[in-house]
């Protein structure tokens, strides 16, 4: 996979829609990533309208069982208190660069 990161980036020399929200001195970590042709079709099948207006209806109580049901059936490993610290540190490290 390719990746650029630069560090520092001065804010002032991104895209306008970029600069949105951020003051023109400050500096910014920029990571792009070079996107694979699968996620981007997986993607393109998403209308987002679709899913805002889907999440901003509240579920029934039946919708909201079957939701539990259907996460429970996926059997994700739970994961220890020391597993889910040393994720957070690594986290928190990467920022630390």
């Amino acid at each position: 996979m390719n990746k650029i990161v630069r560090k520092h980036y001065p804010v002032a020399n991104l895209p306008e829609d970029l600069r949105e929200g951020l003051s023109n001195d400050a500096t910014v970590r920029i990571v792009l990533e070079v996107e694979d042709r699968a996620e981007i079709a997986d993607d393109r099948s998403l209308d987002f309208r679709d899913f805002q207006a889907e999440a901003s209806k509240p579920l029934t109580r039946k919708e909201a069982l079957e939701a539990i049901r259907r996460f429970k059936a996926q059997d994700r490993p739970s994961v220890s208190l020391e597993d889910a610290v040393a994720r957070i540190r690594v986290l928190r490290d990467e920022w630390d660069d």
